[in-house]
């Protein structure tokens, strides 16, 4: 009787985490109807699931994109507008950018069509459906096979799958596995590559309070961008052409002006990238206490060396402004995940879990000979991990930091066209002339002196921090060769380097013959990123891929067991940057003892933290001058101020970056941009005391557009609701 008392006390604390964060969760659209709809609206929504997702009519999913590779924005407007975050569009506005139209400080306007500029490179991706296809995808998959074994049946499975779902269609279709591998769904997708910039804020505007307001709330941010998608005559997707024309969506979002009050109901629809929320402690220790101190550690220094540079000198500020932003944006989300982690208890939460799990599996034989072992596999498998971990971080935060040593790999493909016996001079320099056309861009955007201090730095702290054991050799002959002085040292190997300046490279790169490989090969560059990259193949790869394959095979089985110990509870799937959607109410929140933030901040709040020998801090003068004027129109908030942003207790995570942030009626009023940074553990675990998304006010959007830009005709393409 004591036993099962006992055992019913620590299904509550596991099934605690359940009652207690209600708002948790990245919800597949397919089945808001089945799952979510009645909680949602319990909230406060006001339409229905269908409205959001549906295979029979247009609904507010063909309104949503996949902007790049990592970001979410959606269409505004019947003409192909889009809006997203200004960090998000950031890398198209800094290669538009010089020292003669330096848009990233000074900001950028379309102001007719023609103005607009295209973006190579750069497409949006649009969800046509999504299916379920488990059953399908593990055909033939049986439990005798070793992890390699499945994945490759699991792999041809899937290719016919994805071959038949989009045959005589124009589409591009993939299947993503979910809850570690027990469910796989398939994305049919339409692809746009003709996306072009329209208009971007000043980064005192887009970027204000940079680096260090990031992740942090309050907040005064007005991360923006505005693009759009152009299509081919017909209305379907085609290669950038003077003749394509504005893509007609399906759909687009109406904009709401009337904004928020604590308490409304909100919900997120985007592309989240990444979260882990079912990881044992053994994980969670590993991720929060031991790899996370590592990379902050190399971050920190790289950030010191490059933010010495930004304010040095303005092309500096335009050469790695983007290169610093994506650097920071990881290094300080992994300091507030770890203190999140170790505020929560979350290692002892965890614990309290495993030992519920564990009383499940010791109460039933069958379980027992199933799972009784599995725990302690997935600790001694972690534990095994650590020591490869820590050497590929080393090896990718500080041994591929310095571009130098990045840039200098590219050549391996010239050389070993070289080698070939039966090529010609003439087939030679055509390569090199390719080779050629790349090298003004990549110098445009690089600084010898400060990539110079990077290496370094990055050099010494490799050396000294990576166990020995896991040295790469080519770093030993580094250490040898430095004898303690890595700034003598680096002077020295990019004084040798041919990859250091683009004048030398470039007349080397004129009189290149056949055998003038042998000259890349020699150059400690390349030699330095060879050899790193040779050890990682045959050293640290194998035992990551190992380990993580074990690692991968004992949590899918852990994820299984605890669907099996919890049928009545619904799980959501991590994120893995397929459509999700996450709701829940608009809340201040209490980050410490005595502090409480309200859930919105202000153009007023701007003014307050001006500092004009701070860039970052700089207000832009005509922003000022319409502060003093009170001159917001119809974009004030109903007290005559100028809300800038607000907080919800949304669970997004990056990949969630621009996505619309839609009120009960599903209309846009936001763009998500951040979450605080005491939440940022969110990925691991959440807290809905204490995790907020950050949303930019959709009101001081369009206000910046309109009263600051004088781009009101941007405005008037959107329908405006109240």
């Amino acid at each position: 009787m004591m036993r099962r008392k006992a055992l019913l006390v620590l299904a509550m604390i596991f099934l605690g985490r359940t009652l207690l964060f209600a708002d948790e969760g990245m919800w597949i659209p397919l089945f808001l109807g089945q799952i979510n709809e009645k909680e949602m609206q319990a909230k406060g929504m006001k339409i229905t699931a269908e409205d959001i997702y549906s295979i029979n009519k247009t609904c507010l999913k063909d309104a949503i994109l996949l902007f790049g590779g990592g970001c979410t924005a959606s269409f505004v407007s019947d003409q192909g507008l889009i809006l997203t975050n200004h960090h998000c569009g950031y890398s198209s506005i800094q290669s538009h950018s010089s020292l003669q139209n330096d848009y990233l400080k000074n900001g950028f306007w379309a102001m007719s069509k023609n103005q607009e500029l295209a973006n190579p490179g750069l497409t949006v991706t649009m969800l046509i459906r999504m299916e379920d296809v488990t059953k399908q995808a593990l055909e033939g998959v049986s439990s005798l096979m070793n992890e390699t074994e499945r994945e490759k049946r699991i792999e041809k499975n899937c290719a016919v799958i994805t071959k038949k779902a989009i045959e005589g269609t124009s589409y591009t279709a993939y299947i993503r596995p979910f809850f570690y591998g027990n469910q796989f769904f398939l994305f049919v997708t339409e692809v746009f590559r003709d996306v072009r910039l329209v208009g971007a804020p000043p980064s005192n505007i887009g970027k204000f309070g940079g680096d260090t307001d990031n992740w942090m709330w309050p907040r005064h941010t007005g991360d923006f961008s505005v693009f759009r998608v152009y299509a081919n005559k017909e209305n379907k997707p085609a290669e950038y052409s003077p003749e394509n024309i504005p893509y007609k969506p399906k759909n687009f979002l109406k904009v709401n002006l009337k904004g928020v009050d604590k308490g409304d109901f909100t919900f997120v629809f985007g592309y989240p990238g990444h979260t882990s929320e079912y990881l044992t402690s053994y994980a969670v220790n590993q991720i929060a206490n031991i790899d996370n101190p590592v990379k902050i550690k190399l971050r920190q220094k790289r950030l010191d060396i490059i933010g010495e540079g930004l304010n040095s000198s303005d092309l500096i500020r335009i050469q790695y402004s983007a290169k610093h932003a994506s650097i920071a944006n990881y290094w300080k989300k992994m300091i507030g995940e770890s203190k999140g982690v170790n505020r929560m208890n979350g290692v002892t939460k965890k614990q309290e879990q495993e030992k519920t799990f564990t009383a499940w599996v010791n109460e039933n034989a069958e379980r027992k000979a199933q799972y009784g072992g599995l725990l302690a596999s997935l600790e001694k498998a972690y534990n095994e991990s650590i020591s490869g971990n820590l050497a590929y971080d080393y090896f990718a935060e500080a041994g591929l930091s310095p571009e130098i040593v990045r840039y200098s790999r590219n050549f391996e493909r010239l050389i070993n066209f070289c080698k070939k016996e039966d090529v010609t001079q003439k087939g030679v320099d055509s390569l090199v002339s390719l080779f050629k056309l790349g090298i003004p861009p990549y110098f445009k955007n690089y600084n010898t002196a400060t990539d110079q201090k990077i290496f370094a730095a990055m050099m010494e702290m490799y050396v000294k921090g990576c166990d020995a054991a896991w040295l790469p050799k080519v770093m030993n002959d580094v250490k040898i060769k430095a004898k303690g002085n890595y700034n003598r040292f680096a002077a020295e190997f990019f004084k040798e380097s041919i990859f250091s300046d683009e004048a030398k490279l470039m007349t080397f790169m004129n009189n290149f013959k056949k055998k003038s490989y042998r000259r890349i090969e020699k150059d400690p560059a390349y030699i330095l990123a060879q050899g790193l990259y040779e050890d990682y193949k045959t050293r640290v790869m194998p035992v990551l891929s190992a380990s993580q394959d074990l690692i991968d095979s004992l949590q899918r089985v852990y994820m299984k067991a605890m669907m099996e110990m919890q049928p009545n509870h619904t799980f959501y799937p991590d994120a893995n940057s397929t459509l999700r959607v996450a709701y829940g109410n608009v809340d201040g929140f209490s980050p410490v003892d005595g502090v409480y933030y309200q859930h919105f901040t202000t153009l007023k709040g701007i003014m307050e933290k001006e500092n004009p020998s701070i860039f970052d801090y700089r207000v832009e003068p005509k922003l000022k001058e319409l502060y003093q004027k009170k001159d917001y129109g119809r974009y004030a908030n109903k007290n005559g101020e100028m809300t800038v942003a607000f907080i919800a207790n949304n669970h997004t995570t990056g990949g969630n970056s621009g996505s619309p942030v839609l009120d009960a009626y599903g209309n846009l009023i936001g763009l998500n941009f951040d979450r605080a940074w005491e939440g940022t553990m969110s990925d691991l675990m959440y807290d809905p005391e204490i995790c907020r998304n950050i949303t930019l006010d959709i009101r001081y959007c369009l206000f910046v557009i309109d009263k600051f830009a004088g781009a009101k005709h941007l405005v008037d393409e959107m329908v405006i609701v109240y």
